[in-house]
């Protein structure tokens, strides 16, 4: 079946949530604990929040849709750096924050990623972004490796809470 990658609606916001619980794990250290994560996912990546995120005009949020079945999603935030660590380590302005790009499992080494990534970029690009920054736990060296080929370069780190714990991220800026 096809996938299409198109921006996410109102509808889209249970099914979003849906894959949220399924991709977000994949990316915590192997030392996160199940209730942290459970944690997050409550009270950030919920239908709820996702339903604000979608009612934000400042957010964009790119689903692959195969079918009607979610298989990925990236959320963009194009507004200024709110984080003094991130604010003073990006070069590239005005830039966008991608806060989220995950593919569910099933779809992992078959492309997915960098179709998203590709349609994440074009869409920071068309707000009006001159960069594109993320935060990726220091530990997740697959997603490095993926950002890292995808044009990303490390200029700083940030702290994320997660639950109880406090991890640490790297920010990775890159051209759009």
């Amino acid at each position: 079946m096809t996938s299409t990658i198109r921006k996410a609606t109102a509808d889209d916001a249970g099914r979003l949530a849906a894959l949220a619980a399924v991709t977000f794990p994949l990316a915590c250290p192997p030392s996160s604990s199940p209730e942290d994560i459970a944690t997050h996912l409550a009270n950030t990546l919920s239908e709820k929040h996702f339903q604000g995120y979608l009612a934000d005009p400042d957010v964009t949020v790119l689903v692959i849709d195969v079918g009607g079945d979610l298989r990925g999603y990236s959320l963009l935030v194009n507004r200024p750096a709110q984080d003094p660590d991130v604010a003073s380590a990006l070069t590239l302005l005005p830039s966008v924050e991608l806060s989220k790009c995950y593919v569910h499992p099933e779809h992992h080494g078959l492309g997915a990623a960098a179709e998203l990534m590709h349609a994440s970029l074009e869409s920071a690009a068309a707000a009006g972004g001159a960069g594109i920054w993320l935060g990726v736990n220091s530990q997740n060296a697959r997603a490095i490796r993926f950002y890292e080929k995808s044009g990303f370069r490390k200029v700083g780190s940030k702290s994320f809470r997660l639950g109880t714990t406090v991890e640490h991220d790297f920010v990775l800026e890159g051209p759009v």
